[in-house]
Formats: C-alpha cells, sequence, structure tokens
C-alpha cells in the first residue's frame, strides 16, 4: 500500500511538472509573440518617422521662377499715397509634382479626359508588342501633395539697403555717420528721414525724404564713407520687401495621365519602339482609347516625372 501511495506521489508530481513545463512553454510563446509585434511596431513607427520627415524636407521650397513675360501697368487708383513710392509685383508659383516611374512602368496622357477615364474603367488591356501579347493594367496615378503660393515684391523708390558697413564706431556715432554721409548732395544724396543700423550685420536702410534720391545713389553700386578721415566704399542696392501669400496645399489626381503596369518582361526592348507601339494601341477608338499627347516607358531604370497644375 506504501509502494502504491508512492507511485501515485510520484505520478501526480511528475504530471504537476509536465504542467508547469507546458504553462512555461505557453509564457514563452506568448513573450516571443509579443516581443515579435514590438519589433514590428517599432519598424511602423520608424517607417512613420521617416515618411514625415521626407514630407517636411520636400515642404521646403527651392524652386527658380521661370522666366516669363510681365506686363507693367500704371496704379490709377493707389489706396495710399505711400503706393506711389513703390515698384511692386506679384508671381503665382505652382510647384511640380514629382511622380517616380518604376521598370515595367508607363505612363499615357491623352488629350481627353473621357478617354483616360474610360481607359482606367476597363482595367485589363492586351497590347500587342512585337510578337508578344503584353497584359497591362490601367489605373490612376497617385500623386503627392503639391504647394501653390504668391510671391510679392515691391522695391522702394525712397529706400536704400547699405552693406559692408564697418565697425568702427558706436551704434549712435555709426548711426549719426550714416545719416551725415548720405546726406551729401555732392555724391547724389539728399535729405535723410530715418536710418536703420545693425550693428552685427553691418548693414542699414537709409529712408530719404524725397523720392528720386535713392536713384540717384543707385547709379553705382557703392558710395563713399568717410570715417576719421579714411574714406570707405560700402555697397548700395535697391531696398526691397518679398511677401509670402496664399499659401496652400493642395491634392488630386491627374484625370488625363494613366499609369500602366505589367510591362517588367520587355527590359530587353528599346524603350523607345515600345512607346510607340503602346501608343498606336491607345489611339485606337476599339481599344477604348483615344488620340494620345504623351507616353513614357520605363523599361531599365526607374525615371522622376513631374506633373505641373
Amino acid at each position: 500500500m506504501a509502494a502504491d501511495e508512492n507511485n501515485k506521489k510520484q505520478v501526480l508530481k511528475e504530471d504537476l511538472l509536465d504542467e508547469e513545463l507546458v504553462k512555461d512553454k505557453q509564457t514563452q510563446e506568448l513573450i516571443d509573440e509579443m516581443l515579435k509585434e514590438n519589433n514590428y511596431l517599432k519598424t511602423e513607427i520608424q517607417k512613420l518617422k521617416d515618411e514625415l520627415q521626407e514630407t517636411i524636407g520636400n515642404s521646403q521650397i527651392k524652386e527658380d521662377i521661370p522666366e516669363t513675360k510681365m506686363k507693367f501697368t500704371s496704379l490709377e487708383n493707389p489706396e495710399n499715397e505711400s503706393q506711389f513710392l513703390n515698384i511692386s509685383c506679384s508671381f503665382q508659383v505652382s510647384s511640380p509634382i514629382p511622380y517616380e516611374l518604376h521598370k515595367g512602368e508607363a505612363l499615357i496622357t491623352f488629350e481627353e479626359e473621357e478617354v483616360a477615364q474610360n481607359v482606367i474603367r476597363m482595367g485589363k488591356h492586351h497590347v500587342q508588342i512585337k510578337d508578344i501579347d503584353v497584359k497591362v493594367m490601367a489605373k490612376p496615378v497617385p500623386l503627392k501633395p503639391g504647394v501653390r503660393f504668391q510671391i510679392h515684391v515691391e522695391v522702394s523708390k525712397v529706400k536704400i539697403s547699405v552693406t559692408d558697413i564697418p565697425g568702427a564706431l558706436p551704434e549712435n556715432q555709426m548711426r549719426d555717420k550714416l545719416e551725415l554721409s548720405f546726406c551729401k548732395s555732392r555724391y547724389g544724396g539728399g535729405e535723410v528721414e530715418c536710418v536703420e543700423y545693425n550693428k552685427q550685420a553691418g548693414s542699414a536702410v537709409i529712408t530719404f525724404v524725397e523720392s528720386g534720391v535713392a536713384d540717384k545713389i543707385l547709379k553705382n553700386k557703392d558710395y563713399p564713407l568717410y570715417i576719421n578721415q579714411d574714406c570707405h566704399r560700402v555697397a548700395v542696392s535697391p531696398y526691397m520687401e518679398t511677401h509670402l501669400k496664399k499659401f496652400q496645399v493642395f491634392s488630386g489626381i491627374s484625370k488625363r495621365t494613366v499609369l500602366l503596369t505589367g510591362m517588367e518582361d520587355l527590359d530587353m526592348m528599346d524603350e523607345e519602339n515600345v512607346e510607340d507601339l503602346v501608343g498606336i494601341h491607345f489611339q485606337r477608338e476599339k481599344n477604348g482609347g483615344g488620340e494620345v499627347d504623351t507616353i513614357k516607358c520605363s523599361l531599365h531604370q526607374p525615371y522622376i516625372v513631374y506633373f505641373q497644375e
């Protein structure tokens, strides 16, 4: 009886050990799963941070304003007299939207929006490229947001900017010296209304009482400034104020351009020939197409293309 009792205790003990092992295993699996999920979330958070950083970086506008013909007109009904003292101009700027065209893809732009939308609605298309029946998928082009804004520039007729001012005198004395110097008519100067001096930057803005004085001074790129009988040539330039207005972020889709995918197997062919054949296919009404404006294929390397508003 004692032996049976001992055997039962041993079996019970082993069962308890097995149960604890199972629990430990389940706990470890749960921990492993949580660690795996945690690592996945960390990766996703980093991706979102990278995307946010890229968005912030792309929001910095560094675009040259394109050359364009401008027409200047007189202001017949100014709001106030100060508008007579400035030359004003404004520019409407819309940033081009970059899009990365990957290998095996093409962008085709139709002359009519209706044709492009019909091609997208059809979805799958069979395009004959020489002896190959290529199945391509037509999709809308996923565009990133763009920006538009206005730049207003005013060039003052009574103010000038002065730079390269030596820091030889205290601030108050230099301000007085600038006023006295730019009052001298023999150098083209005139009565000064005020002087805004920045000692740290070595620059100043001089405002004259009468218009026309600034134009006389600006005929030369520098101006004599006498300090303790030493002549310093300070640089003079027009005073301009630039204002950024009506900054807007816009997003949308291209209504006339269609993304074609599924041409990865054509990487050994000439891109221009493929573009011609794809264009011929989508110009035919029986294929749901119409008049094609432009087309660009990417068979060998990715391209960056730009969309304009």
